[in-house]
């Protein structure tokens, strides 16, 4: 067999592997997001308990990402990888048969544990094994899966949910995720560009104590933390006043408002590009204040308005995601890989503290409280922007000489 690094020939089982590996992921790290106004119902619990089913699942993944990014370093990669998608897929099966909601709320925590360990060692892998020719292909294509797999999943969900019931809804989702961690186990060759070697976790405790330290990179920490806790916060309960008088939604077509992730395609790309000419900390301003005015059309009482701004509100934040993303990686020095895991660290806690502090604001104001709510932590994450660039500004000047 050619070896995964030979350029002349795309590995298409590979990718498709690794493809198949960000679906199963992003598919199950959501899957009850479009369920929780039903959860809420079913189970008579508060929008901020429904809303643990999601929170539960990031934050204990946020966490269990660096542990499973230093076990692939003591055991190898393709081990931690395919172990954590099939146990992923079975949790997501077992879900299907909770009892009550305190079981449906302990399977998501333990289901978060077990998906972390893919995120936290594809795009390693990936770095490693394909030629620098193809590797530009294989992430974009590994990223695509993200968005693929959580808009399907989604999706999925709502209407077999409408059709059957949420039951029935995990059940399935969990059969096609474990089809597809079963393909990944099969189809993935072992690493041969790495070798195991152990770290102490002091060691690795200590650079990453010494990456938090650098004031640019705690400031893009935080801002992260705040504007994916802000996105996730409006997608978990934007249900609740489209399923609610006067719109009166079904789960399906609640479902089908995830498509508009597929505006991130272009926002991400185009304000990415956007920021090698006009500078990072302006285009960051731009996005953060697209996701704000989002949030502000949504709370107008029409459905297109509704809509609308969610729609504007993904397409900044997108952008936003993109920019800061790629400002992480400009700040981190030697330290890139500690710097990335801090970053996700970051960016999953703000999406469980914020989402599931969301559900209070909705209890006591209804929509308009999650407006207020993410709108305050955008207007934080501009205050932190422009300390970011006060600190930054000399080093933004001579990386893009026309802000001078």
């Amino acid at each position: 067999m050619q070896s995964i690094q030979d350029k002349n020939q795309i590995p298409w089982p590979t990718i498709s592997a690794l493809f198949l590996g960000s679906f199963v992921t992003f598919a199950c790290l959501y899957s009850t997001q479009p369920l929780i106004p039903l959860f809420s119902e079913q189970f008579q619990v508060s929008p901020a308990a429904a809303s643990l089913s999601v929170s539960l699942a990031t934050g204990f993944m946020a966490v269990f990402m660096l542990i499973a990014s230093w076990l692939s370093d003591a055991r190898g990669r393709k081990v931690i990888m395919g172990g954590s998608l099939l146990a992923t897929a079975v949790l997501q099966v077992f879900i299907g048969f909770s009892p009550n909601f305190t079981w449906l709320l302990v399977l998501r925590a333990v289901q978060g544990i077990m998906v972390a360990g893919f995120p936290a060692i594809a795009m390693a892998y990936i770095a490693e094994e394909f030629d620098p020719a193809i590797s530009g292909l294989v992430m974009g294509i590994y990223i695509s899966g993200n968005s693929v797999g959580g808009l399907t999943g989604r999706m999925v969900v709502g209407a077999v949910t409408d059709f059957f019931s949420w039951q029935s809804a995990m059940l399935s989702l969990g059969f096609i995720c474990l089809a597809a961690g079963l393909w990944f186990w099969f189809t993935l060759p072992d690493s041969h560009n790495f070798s195991p070697r152990p770290r102490a976790v002091l060691t690795i405790l200590r650079v990453m104590g010494n990456t938090i330290r650098k004031p640019p990179l705690l400031l893009l920490n935080l801002i992260g933390f705040l504007v994916m806790g802000s996105f996730v916060t409006v997608y978990n309960y934007i249900g609740y006043p489209l399923m609610a008088p006067p719109y009166n939604l079904s789960h399906t077509v609640v479902g089908l408002i995830f498509v508009i992730y597929l505006v991130g395609t272009f926002s991400s790309t185009w304000l990415g590009r956007l920021a090698i000419t006009c500078g990072r900390a302006r285009v960051l301003l731009l996005a953060i204040g697209i996701m704000a005015t989002g949030g502000l059309i949504s709370s107008g009482t029409g459905l297109a308005l509704k809509i609308g701004g969610v729609a504007v509100f993904t397409f900044g934040f997108f952008g936003c995601y993109s920019v800061v993303s790629s400002w992480v990686g400009q700040c981190a020095g030697n330290d890139k890989a500690a710097a990335s895991s801090l970053y996700l660290l970051f960016h999953y806690t703000g999406a469980s503290v914020i989402g599931a502090w969301g559900g209070q604001f909705l209890g006591e104001y209804g929509w308009n409280g999650i407006v207020a709510l993410t709108v305050a932590a955008l207007l934080l994450a501009l205050l932190l922007l422009a300390v970011l660039f006060l600190y930054t500004r000399k080093k933004e000047a001579a990386v893009y000489p026309q802000l001078r």
